[in-house]
């Protein structure tokens, strides 16, 4: 297992919160794949830290469904099956509804430049085939649209659905042909933005999801999938 390389753990945080970001970078990279165990020392080894605080953020990716605990066998990145994305989606679909149709009228300026820097960001990594890059810029391109004061347990909903879901998204982005279409899916979505269309801009990030959902309906459905 490669050491982690995560500047954001360059920032001030606890152990058990570096912990969580070293597992989910390991996980959206692919090092732990779905369904294999995880290490506990080796996690602890590759990121300078104790068992301690390794085995505390495993418990808090137990909580959001991204690990998966078994008696006497240790945690196990979870495995979802196609129905369970779906039913992930499915409530993604109602609650970033709610969320982009509150949030549109009240974006301003500042938060319109910070959607266009996302989208350009996404689309620079998807060019260069960074995809660990391509994902943070992708989630702060989604959630910048969503963001405002007065939603906070909305959101707070969103990022758990998106969290259980992050290793897919990975094997998603993973596709060059899907990068691309990502990229042109941003770019209809600023479009709606600008125009200030709520129902253009749902109809949008329905279409983005469910072309995912669709995509990843194939990859785990695949022999070895």
């Amino acid at each position: 297992m490669p050491a982690v390389n995560d500047p954001q753990l360059s920032a001030p945080a606890t152990a058990q919160q570096h912990a969580v970001d070293a597992l989910r970078r390991l996980m959206v990279s692919s090092t732990l794949r779905p369904g294999q165990r995880v290490n506990q020392e080796d996690v602890a080894s590759r990121t300078g830290l104790s068992v301690a605080p390794v085995r505390e953020a495993l418990r808090v990716l137990e909580q959001e469904g991204q690990v998966t605990y078994r008696p006497r066998r240790g945690y196990f990145v979870t495995e979802l099956q196609y129905g369970d994305l779906q039913e992930i989606y499915e409530l993604r679909q109602v609650l970033e509804e709610r969320a982009v149709r509150f949030a549109l009228p009240r974006l301003d300026d500042a938060a319109l430049r910070r959607i266009d820097a996302d989208a350009a960001a996404c689309a620079r990594a998807a060019e260069a085939g960074d995809v660990a890059t391509e994902l943070a810029a992708n989630r702060r391109f989604h959630f910048h649209l969503m963001e405002a004061p007065g939603q906070r347990h909305v959101l707070r909903l969103i990022r758990l659905l998106w969290d259980a879901t992050e290793v897919y998204r990975a094997m998603y982005y993973n596709l060059p042909e899907e990068r691309a279409e990502s990229v042109h899916a941003h770019e209809r979505i600023v479009q709606a933005v600008r125009s200030d269309d709520a129902d253009r801009l749902v109809a949008e990030l329905d279409a983005h999801r469910e072309r995912a959902l669709e995509v990843l309906h194939g990859v785990l459905e695949e022999p070895g999938g």
